[in-house]
C-alpha cells in the first residue's frame, strides 16, 4: 500500500536501476506527454517527495508520477518478462541498455520542467523521511486547525508528507486516542510525541520488504505505547496493530478491533481503532463495521 516507506523504495529500486545512465526507450503513454522523447537523455536521480516521485532528467526536465492506490513502478532486466499487470495498464516505459522501469496504472504522470517541480509538490509538508524533515514545523501545521479530527490531519500531506490510511490507524494506537479525536484535544505530552514517533515508524519501515509497527518504535524493542498498555507484541502475522484487523481481537486488551471510513465520503479511508485502549470520540452509531474490512486505501 503506497505510504511515504513505500514511495521511498520505489524511488530507490528506481535510482538504483536509472540514475547515472541514458534512455535508450521512452514512452509515456498519457495523452499530454505522448509525443515527449526521453531517449538520448542521462537520468540524474529519482527523489521521493513523501508520496510522490520526481525523475529528474538531463536538459532540466522532470517525471513526476503518484502511485495513489493501485500505482507501481516494476524494473525489469534485458530480456525478463514484464509482470505488473496488462499491456493495457501501462503508463510509462523508460529504458537503458540493461534496465527498462515501467509505470503501471500511475493516475499521475506528467513531465515538467525541474524549475517548476513545486508545482506539483510545493504544497507538500515536512517529508517525514526527506532531508527537509521539520517536526516542530509538523506539529505546527496539524495544530493549525484544532478542531479537524485528528486522522483527517494525519492524511492532509500539507501538514505533513507520506502518512496513509495504514499509519494513520496506527500512530492513533499508539497515542491513545481515536482518529476522530479533535487535534486541539490531544494532550500536549502526546501531540509533542506525535512527530517524533510518525518519522520512527516510516524510518523504520523505508527498507522493510513487509511492514511492522508492533516492534519498531523507539529502541527497535516492542513498546507499549505512552498510554502504558498491554504486554509487549511478538509473533508472525501481528505485523500491525490495527490497520487490518477488524473484528480480530485488539493485541493489547483483546478487544474487537473497529473499522469505519473517516471523511467525507470522497475516497476510502478505513480507519481502525481499539474502543479499549484509545479514548475520544468515536463515529455515530450504526457507521462502524464491525466485520472484517478492505486494506484497499486512496492514499
Amino acid at each position: 500500500m503506497p505510504e511515504g516507506d513505500t514511495v521511498w523504495q520505489a524511488a530507490k529500486r528506481l535510482h538504483t536501476a536509472l540514475a547515472g545512465r541514458v534512455l535508450i526507450r521512452s514512452d509515456l503513454r498519457v495523452p499530454k506527454f505522448a509525443t515527449a522523447d526521453l531517449t538520448g537523455r542521462t537520468v540524474l536521480d529519482v527523489t521521493p517527495r513523501g508520496k510522490h516521485l520526481l525523475t529528474r532528467i538531463e536538459g532540466g526536465l522532470t517525471l513526476h508520477s503518484h502511485l495513489r492506490m493501485d500505482g507501481s513502478w516494476k524494473v525489469f532486466t534485458h530480456g525478463q518478462r514484464w509482470s505488473g499487470g496488462p499491456a493495457h495498464q501501462i503508463r510509462a516505459i523508460l529504458g537503458t541498455e540493461d534496465r527498462t522501469a515501467v509505470g503501471y496504472r500511475l493516475p499521475v504522470l506528467e513531465l515538467l520542467r525541474t524549475t517548476d517541480e513545486d508545482r506539483a509538490v510545493g504544497h507538500l509538508g515536512p517529508d517525514l523521511l526527506g532531508p527537509n524533515w521539520d517536526p516542530d514545523r509538523a506539529l505546527e501545521n496539524l495544530l493549525r486547525d484544532p478542531a479537524r479530527p485528528l486522522g483527517e490531519a494525519l492524511l492532509d500531506q500539507r501538514n505533513l508528507a507520506g502518512i496513509g490510511n495504514v499509519y494513520k490507524s496506527e500512530l492513533c494506537f499508539l497515542l491513545g486516542v481515536t482518529p476522530w479525536l479533535p487535534v486541539g484535544a490531544l494532550p500536549a505530552d502526546r501531540a509533542a510525541l506525535l512527530p517524533v514517533l510518525a518519522q520512527k515508524l516510516l524510518e523504520a519501515n523505508r527498507d522493510r520488504p513487509t511492514r511492522i509497527t508492533t516492534g519498531v518504535v523507539a529502541t527497535g524493542r516492542t513498546t507499549t505505547g505512552p498510554h502504558g498498555q498491554g504486554p509487549g507484541i511478538t509473533g508472525r502475522d501481528q505485523n500491525l496493530y490495527m490497520y487490518g484487523r477488524a473484528s480480530r481481537p485488539c493485541l493489547r486488551c483483546r478487544t474487537p478491533i473497529r473499522l469505519a471510513n473517516q471523511g467525507d465520503g470522497s475516497r476510502e479511508r478505513p480507519t481502525y481503532w481499539c474502543p479499549s485502549c484509545q479514548f475520544g470520540p468515536t463515529p455515530p452509531p450504526g457507521t462502524a463495521q464491525p466485520r472484517t474490512g478492505t486494506r484497499r486505501t486512496t492514499n
